[in-house]
C-alpha cells in the first residue's frame, strides 16, 4: 500500500507561481495542512512499524513529510529523486498571470504543464514515476507514505492506475488529503478541516 501525499501550501501557491524545481517554503496554512494529514495518516497506518516515508528532496515536500514522520512514528524520511515536481524549465519560479498573459494558447488546454520551454515531457516525468514503483517492495509488504508535489503526485496516480494521459492530467491535487494506492485502485481521503 502506498499513501501519496501532496506537500502543504507555499508561499509559491499562494502567490500562484510555479515551483517546479525552484523550492518555497511552507506557509502557516501549509504547515497545518501536514499537520492534518499527519494526524489522517496516524489514524490510518495506526501501528508505524514497518513503514517507511519517502519524500521528494525538495524542501516543500521534504518539510511535510518531516512534519508527517513526526506525527505518525516514523523514525527517518527518506528521500528519492524521482518523486520530485515536474521541472517548468523556463517557466520554474514564474508567475500563472505573466505566463498566462505571455502564453495565451499554452495555458487552459489540457496537458499544459508539459509544455514549458525547456521543461519536463509527460512521457519523462511517467518514466520515473514507473522506475520508482518498480522499485518498490510487492503488495502486501508494501507500505510507504510517499510525499510529492501536484504534477508530479497527479502523474504517480495516473500511472499506478494505468489511466490515459487526458484523466491524468485532469486530477486534483488537494493538500489536505490523502491518496490510498492500493491492488491497483486509488482511493482519496480527505482530512477534517484543517485548523
Amino acid at each position: 500500500m502506498i499513501y501519496l501525499v501532496r506537500h502543504g501550501q507555499t508561499e509559491f501557491n499562494r502567490e500562484r507561481r510555479l515551483q517546479g524545481h525552484v523550492d518555497s517554503p511552507l506557509t502557516e496554512l501549509g504547515v497545518r495542512q501536514a499537520r492534518a494529514v499527519g494526524r489522517l495518516l496516524k489514524e490510518l497506518v495506526r501501528d508505524p512499524a514497518g513503514w517507511r516515508i519517502v519524500s521528494s528532496p525538495l524542501g516543500r515536500a521534504l518539510r511535510t513529510a518531516e512534519i508527517v514522520a513526526g506525527i505518525v512514528g516514523v523514525p527517518r524520511v527518506e528521500t528519492d529523486k524521482r518523486l520530485i515536481e515536474l521541472s517548468w524549465g523556463a517557466w520554474d519560479g514564474r508567475l500563472r498571470s505573466d505566463l498566462e498573459a505571455a502564453y495565451p494558447d499554452a495555458f487552459g488546454k489540457s496537458g499544459w504543464a508539459f509544455h514549458a520551454p525547456t521543461g519536463e515531457t509527460y512521457e519523462a516525468v511517467c518514466a520515473r514515476m514507473e522506475d520508482w514503483l518498480a522499485s518498490l517492495p510487492p503488495e502486501p509488504e508494501r507500505r510507504i507514505i510517499a510525499v510529492s508535489h501536484g504534477v508530479a503526485g497527479r502523474v504517480l496516480r495516473g500511472v499506478y492506475g494505468h489511466l490515459p494521459p487526458g484523466e491524468t492530467v485532469g486530477q486534483d491535487v488537494p493538500q489536505d488529503a490523502v491518496f490510498r494506492l492500493i491492488d491497483g485502485n486509488i482511493h482519496r481521503i480527505d482530512c477534517e478541516e484543517v485548523s
